[in-house]
């Protein structure tokens, strides 16, 4: 069954199919979420900010970390499996991401729990199939 066919036999509404990559776009767009408005920088702090989130997401790693807390919290163990470093490495990243606000975290005895600020993140994460090698 299509992604298109299922919104349709959930909601009884014909979606628009060709328009996404992704599941996340597709619903998305299809029913007019947004969990912030878009970002329109109108001065140079502004654009500094909008650089310093592009910066930290300039890791493969973090880029791993940040696709995984879309899916939930997760804890810096839970983290460190994920992406194979060590744990002092994966912290070092996630202070990185929460320096910038991309996440918050939450003490919990000895555990720290991450998660995403905005889920809106995702939304730039659907885009970038287009930016593949082939199509260089």
């Amino acid at each position: 069954m299509t992604i298109t066919r299922a919104i349709h036999a959930i909601s009884g509404k014909k979606a628009e199919p060709f328009f996404f990559s992704c599941i996340f776009c597709q619903i998305t767009k299809y029913w007019a979420v947004s969990a912030c408005s878009p970002y329109q920088p109108i001065n140079k702090a502004g654009f500094r900010r909008a650089a310093s989130v592009f910066k930290a997401l300039g890791h493969p790693a973090r880029v791993m970390m940040v696709e995984e807390l879309s899916r939930g919290e997760r804890c810096v163990a839970d983290l460190t499996a994920l992406v194979g470093l060590d744990m002092s490495t994966v912290s070092n990243h996630l202070s990185v991401l929460r320096g910038v606000g991309i996440v918050v975290d939450d003490r919990r005895g000895t555990q720290v729990f991450y998660s995403l600020r905005k889920s809106c993140l995702m939304n730039l994460f659907c885009c970038l199939d287009d930016f593949d090698e082939e199509k260089r």
